[in-house]
Formats: C-alpha cells, sequence, structure tokens
C-alpha cells in the first residue's frame, strides 16, 4: 500500500466530496436525476410555500439578468435555450401550470449545460432536503472515509468540507448517510461563496475563516486544477483517485501525491 506522509505543520483536513469522499456514481446516478424526475412534483407540492416562492423568485431574478445583461458577443454561447420564468397575469389555473412549466425547462436547461448557479443549486438543496427527510435517499460515502475521518479527529486533526454543492446541500449528505448521522465529525463547511475552487484566493479565505495558516491545511481532492489552486496558496494537497473519476496525466501522477484511500495518509503523531 501506498503511504503519504502528512506533513507535521498539518492541523486541517480540507475535503472536498465528488469523487473524494462521495462516488462520482452517487452524484450523476443518483443526486442529479432524481431532481429532473421530481422536480415538477415537488413545485406542485409545494408550490404555495414561501420556501418554494423564494427559491422561483431567485431563479426568475437569475435569468432575466442573463437575457438582458449579458453582452451581445457573448449570449449565443451562454443563453442558447435559457427559460425565462413568467409572472402571474389574471388567470390563476392556467398562469400556475405555466410558471410551472417555466421552472422545470429552466431547471433542465441549467442542468443540461451543468451551470452551477446559486438560483438552481439553492432549489436543489431544497428538495434533496425534502428527499432525505422522507428517507427517500441516503448518502453513499467510500467505505474507507468515515473510519480515517474519526481517526483524525482522534489525532486532534480538525476536518472541514469544502464542495461547489451549497453548505446546506453538505449537511444533508453527511446528516443522512447509510453511514448514519456523521455531522458530528465535521468541524465546518465551505462551498463556492468563499470563492471558487480553482482560485488560490479561496483557500486563503478558508484558512483566514478557519483561523490557521495556508500550509496548515492538506486539501485533499480528485480534480488537479482545484489542487494546483490549492498548492499556489500554500496549502498541502493530495490527489485522490477513485473509481469513475477522470483520468490523470502522465505529469499529474509524477507530480502530485496520489492516495486511492483515505488509509494511505499517514499521520506522524500517530
Amino acid at each position: 500500500m501506498v503511504v503519504v506522509s502528512v506533513p507535521a505543520e498539518v492541523t486541517v483536513i480540507l475535503l472536498d466530496i465528488e469523487g473524494t469522499t462521495t462516488p462520482i456514481a452517487f452524484v450523476k446516478d443518483t443526486l442529479f436525476p432524481y431532481i429532473k424526475e421530481n422536480v415538477k412534483e415537488y413545485l406542485q407540492t409545494h408550490w404555495d410555500e414561501e420556501e418554494c416562492q423564494q427559491d422561483v423568485s431567485l431563479l426568475r431574478k437569475q435569468v432575466r439578468t442573463l437575457l438582458f445583461h449579458i453582452p451581445a458577443a457573448e449570449e449565443d454561447a451562454h443563453l442558447d435555450g435559457a427559460v425565462p420564468i413568467p409572472m402571474a397575469s389574471g388567470n390563476a389555473v392556467d398562469d400556475l401550470q405555466r410558471m410551472i412549466q417555466a421552472v422545470v425547462d429552466n431547471v433542465y436547461w441549467q442542468m443540461s449545460h451543468d451551470r452551477k448557479t446559486t438560483a438552481l443549486k439553492q432549489l436543489q438543496g431544497h428538495m434533496w432536503k425534502a428527499a432525505f427527510a422522507a428517507g427517500r435517499m441516503k448518502a453513499e460515502f467510500f467505505a474507507d472515509v468515515v473510519p480515517a475521518v474519526r481517526r483524525w479527529r482522534e489525532a486532534g486533526m480538525k476536518v472541514y468540507i469544502y464542495s461547489s454543492g451549497s453548505v446546506e446541500a453538505q449537511k444533508l449528505l453527511f446528516g443522512h448517510s447509510t453511514e448514519g448521522d456523521i455531522l458530528e465529525l465535521i468541524d465546518g463547511h465551505f462551498d463556492t461563496k468563499i470563492g471558487h475552487k480553482v482560485e488560490s484566493e479561496s483557500y486563503r479565505k478558508i484558512a483566514d475563516s478557519i483561523g490557521c495558516l495556508t500550509s496548515n491545511i492538506l486539501f485533499l481532492t480528485d480534480v488537479t486544477l482545484e489542487a494546483s489552486a490549492a498548492e499556489e496558496a500554500d496549502v498541502h494537497v493530495a490527489v485522490v483517485v477513485r473509481p469513475g473519476n477522470a483520468g490523470l496525466t502522465d505529469d499529474e501522477k509524477t507530480y502530485y501525491n496520489l492516495i486511492t484511500s483515505f488509509s494511505e495518509l499517514y499521520l506522524p503523531s500517530t
């Protein structure tokens, strides 16, 4: 077994989710298909609730901003198929079905273009929240993840999550997993509100938020662009190789510390 020694100055382990703690297949084949298959039913059931109306309002505002504020030169690339969401116009029954269908079409359009807007993530998060609460799904983690996190914490490490998924969605995964509720194992959560994962400044902000130096952090991710950005901020990194993850180039395999399991990390203090 390959063993990667964790530098003695590391006191914080920062984890990506998709492809690192959780199989990409769970995200691609369970989480996202659930949205497409259930968004219309969810809207019809929850439409009159304040939370749902806030989600719809944010989606409406977001697409309106896109349609009217993106420069013409960028329009074709960014807006092909964009679906505006109408306001009510007087006929309650027809308006309702028209608005719901527009939201459904808008969600389909955004997901087909792999857009990661705050508006879309907010609605997705609320849908997953309802699904997890009802027991319709449970989050999956690789078998080595929870035992390793427990060991790290016993060794005095802090463990944080940094994912493009919203903090709310992250907490749902860790609170409703096949391992049970494991939120107590996580010291905090970060999403792209602190900055994008391929920007080095994001990692400096995370260190400031935690109250440590960037060199006190070890970041585990399956994405080398994220690893590179973290390294630029003097964060230690290891690239996680899991089934279903994107392949690495020969140069990447040579340059980065690679692990296939969290059990391959050796903490000098242990």
